[in-house]
């Protein structure tokens, strides 16, 4: 018999602030429509400077964690979502730089009754020029992830990338291995079950990890479409596209070294090392 959850049924939204500008006003005015529930947003705020957090905590639903250092993006969830007490069983993870379609969340929560071994459910995620960003994807493997590697800049339709990003047909609700991170509904159990996110990924990655280990752990990261939201772009990360690359490659490789450890894996490991350490240098050049 399964051991009812120790958390409510309310619902908490937690966005992880970084000089997030303008762009949170927005958030919070389209969240309005995108829910018709009550919703208590925690606004986890690293270093910002720009007034923007305390501006949005004059709102009435909106309670800001001042952490005052950059500790990355996974930790400030894990501290956002720590702020919320029992009752909160619903959780959203999302960036600031996110705009809401009206009933958007609620779709996700619809979502949720069809799934009940869900944990993570994520939107489908439009981009400023209306193009769909492939947010549900398998997980990454040595041969997707290095074909994707190579070869998604210079030739985006190979097959390795877009069989790693699932760009296939016509959007449909379905079990995706992971979802981006920029959206998630998570079901505040499942969550808690895995610790949350890695805090050891300070940037990229720690979607894909926490995915990973919800579906090990026997949850499902499920793909709604029929929710949307759209994603204005990084206002935060643009500032420091150098220190983001190498957050990124940094990431990558401890991903693929937490999964592929013993003697025989080290020589493999180096090389992808090396070649992230090329790929940084030639994108930055």
């Amino acid at each position: 018999m399964t051991e009812p959850s120790r958390y409510g049924d309310e619902l908490g939204v937690v966005t992880v602030t970084y000089f997030s500008g303008d762009t949170l006003e927005r958030f919070l005015d389209t969240l309005e429509k995108a829910t018709e529930r009550a919703v208590q947003v925690v606004v986890a705020d690293t270093v910002s400077t720009d007034g923007a957090p305390e501006k949005a905590a004059k709102r009435a639903n909106v309670h800001l964690l001042s952490i005052g250092e950059n500790v990355g993006y996974g930790t400030g969830c894990n501290r956002g979502v720590a702020e919320l007490d029992d009752r909160y069983g619903w959780i959203v993870i999302a960036n600031p730089d996110l705009e809401w379609e009206p009933r958007s969340l609620d779709a996700l929560l619809d979502a949720a009754k069809r799934w009940p071994r869900g944990g993570a459910f994520g939107p489908l995620i439009h981009e400023l020029d209306g193009t769909v960003y492939p947010s549900a994807r398998l997980l990454p493997s040595f041969g997707r992830g290095i074909g994707h590697a190579a070869f998604g800049k210079v030739w985006p339709g190979n097959p390795w990338t877009r069989q790693y990003r699932q760009e296939t047909g016509t959007p449909a609700e379905r079990v995706a291995e992971w979802l981006s991170g920029s959206c998630l509904l998570l079901r505040r159990e499942a969550f808690e079950s895995v610790g949350g996110f890695d805090s050891r990924y300070f940037m990229y990655f720690e979607d894909v990890d926490l995915g990973d280990r919800l579906g090990k752990a026997g949850w499902l990261n499920v793909y709604v479409p029929s929710a949307g939201v759209m994603h204005l772009g990084g206002h935060s990360t643009s500032q420091a596209s150098k220190k983001m690359l190498a957050a990124h490659h940094a990431s990558a490789y401890r991903y693929l070294a937490d999964r592929h450890q013993g003697f025989a894996w080290k020589p493999v490991l180096a090389a992808v090392k090396l070649g992230l350490a090329l790929r940084l240098k030639l994108e930055t050049r």
